[in-house]
């Protein structure tokens, strides 16, 4: 083949001395497409031979090869010179462009006036809109720039001498608090499960009960437990706490907003001793009282960062338990002058991301390590390597959380990285706590999306609620032994996913959260 060019590329050469006209045809391998003719044609027969011949150990040049150089590149010019008039009256009145170009404009004209005439862009935009409900305007604004007046600088009540505003709660009703009974009339509260599906069926969400009650992700949210009602708390990713009173007229549609911490607010409680305060811990290494009627925040523990969980050990609330991401728990008691601890003990070495304290036999609680849920005895801790009292085991990933069951402590429900959510047997406090059953769960929320974490419900002993990725986005219910009793789902109103998920203590009413600052209220 390189012979075979060779010696057309001479006869080209040969024509161009003599002056005879050239054959562009023979001389230009043309493409397959006869209908794409290229805009401008360069015969260039040295460089093809290059390009194409393996390249070989250059020789010394000589005088000769430098007189050859001068010669081959002269023809290069008058081919070259040649070629560009044949193209240009190739290209003359067409504008310089190809068949195959008018033709591909042509049809982009004649689809173009097709969609229009169908009026496709229209309908799309109008899928669009009614494929995507728009999310609730109620709570907080949006934006501050909606504001238009300025509004006056915030200054301390205290420094100008000035009570502080209360804002009263409703009251309550004495003798129906569930936290005041005891163990027996715990266990009368479990109802059949047909009653409980039914009450679940009666829960509905409304617009109304949307709401945008801190500016972004949500963290951690609580009910009070007051049943005259419903009034929320939540925390999101950059320390604020929101409070929504459910037809509330405070502020924006009953939500006040609070600054308290300045990193994610992973868990937050009201006090059952104290319905009035508000505990909540932030990553920041601060865990603050809120005073809910008085609008105030007193620091309760405080360390550089990392705080992660805590649950109240005694029935007045003042003796806490609170872990960190360091593997670490810390014994609080709120009556002690100071915001520090009364002794810290080394749990695991690599992390710790909740703690549960048994309901009945508070010395216990359950700390939820990297791979296993260990349970310890609060009289026997030592600084390091404390005994456990019984383990639970079986997890292949981290560990999100682990809460005993909320009247009698015999169950333990674990949510694990590895797609399981657990129940196991703490009846016995044996030393490893027996599995009764594993429930399959996407758990893989993605960076975005809060970690979804399995709660009990507080009105029944044997049944978990925990927020779901499959669509249509909706919230499950599980009994113990893994049954499903109802899935939470709204196509208006539920179109996000409820990482954050909690049920009222005493009312059917249960609160999911989302990565918008926004909580869903389920109610009858």
């Amino acid at each position: 083949m390189t012979t075979r060019r060779t010696k057309r590329e001479a006869v080209v050469k040969l024509q161009v001395l003599e002056g005879t006209p050239v054959d562009l045809e023979g001389a230009v391998r043309r493409s397959s497409r006869s209908t794409l003719a290229p805009k401008r044609l360069k015969y260039s027969p040295e460089r093809n031979t290059e390009d194409e011949t393996p390249k070989k150990k250059r020789r010394t040049k000589t005088r000769n090869d430098k007189n050859s150089q001068n010669n081959r590149k002269d023809t290069k010019e008058e081919d070259s010179d040649v070629e560009n008039s044949d193209v240009e009256r190739m290209s003359a009145g067409n504008g310089g462009l190809s068949a195959y170009e008018l033709e591909r404009l042509e049809n982009i004209r004649q689809n173009q006036a097709f969609l229009s005439s169908i009026n496709l862009y229209q309908a799309t935009e109008e899928f669009k809109q009614l494929t995507r409900p728009k999310p609730s305007q109620r709570g907080l604004m949006r934006s501050q720039a909606a504001v238009k007046e300025v509004l006056p600088a915030r200054k301390s009540l205290r420094l100008q001498n000035k009570e502080a505003e209360i804002l009263t709660l409703p009251p309550e009703p004495r003798g129906t608090l569930i936290y005041e009974q005891d163990s027996k009339e715990k266990r009368k509260m479990e109802t059949h499960l047909e009653k409980y599906r039914s009450s679940l069926k009666n829960m509905k969400i409304t617009e109304d009960r949307v709401a945008k009650v801190v500016k972004d992700r949500i963290f951690s949210a609580a009910f009070h437990p007051c049943t005259s009602s419903l009034l929320m708390a939540a925390g999101d990713k950059w320390g604020k706490v929101g409070l929504w009173k459910l037809g509330g007229d405070w502020a924006d549609d009953g939500v006040l907003l609070f600054e308290p911490h300045t990193r994610p607010v992973g868990c937050m409680a009201f006090s059952r001793a104290h319905p009035t305060h508000l505990l909540s811990l932030s990553y920041d290494g601060s865990l603050r009282c809120m005073d809910v009627e008085k609008a105030v925040f007193d620091d309760v523990y405080d360390i550089d960062d990392g705080l992660k969980t805590f649950d109240f050990m005694s029935r007045d609330c003042s003796t806490l338990v609170v872990g960190n991401f360091y593997g670490e728990v810390a014994i609080i008691d709120r009556r002690t002058p100071g915001n520090s601890h009364e002794s810290l003990h080394s749990m695991d070495p690599k992390t710790l991301r909740c703690v549960s304290v048994h309901p009945l036999q508070r010395q216990y609680f359950a700390v939820a390590e990297s791979k296993v849920v260990s349970i310890y005895d609060s009289r026997c801790l030592k600084k390091t390597k404390s005994q456990t009292v019984s383990q639970l085991l079986g997890h292949s990933l981290s560990i999100s959380s682990a809460y005993f069951s909320p009247c009698t402590g015999n169950r333990v429900l674990t949510t694990c990285m590895d797609n399981r959510l657990r129940i196991y047997d703490t009846s016995a406090m044996t030393s490893a706590s027996p599995l009764l059953t594993s429930i399959s769960h996407d758990m893989h929320t993605g960076r975005w999306l809060t970690k979804l974490s399995a709660v009990w419900d507080p009105k029944q002993e044997d049944c978990f609620v925990v927020g779901s990725m499959a669509r249509p986005r909706k919230v499950n219910v599980f009994h113990e032994n893994g049954q499903s009793q109802h899935s939470f789902m709204d196509s208006d109103n539920l179109n996000t996913v409820l990482s954050v998920t909690a049920f009222h203590p005493t009312r059917n009413a249960l609160v999911g959260g989302n990565a918008s600052g926004r909580l869903h209220v389920f109610s009858d």
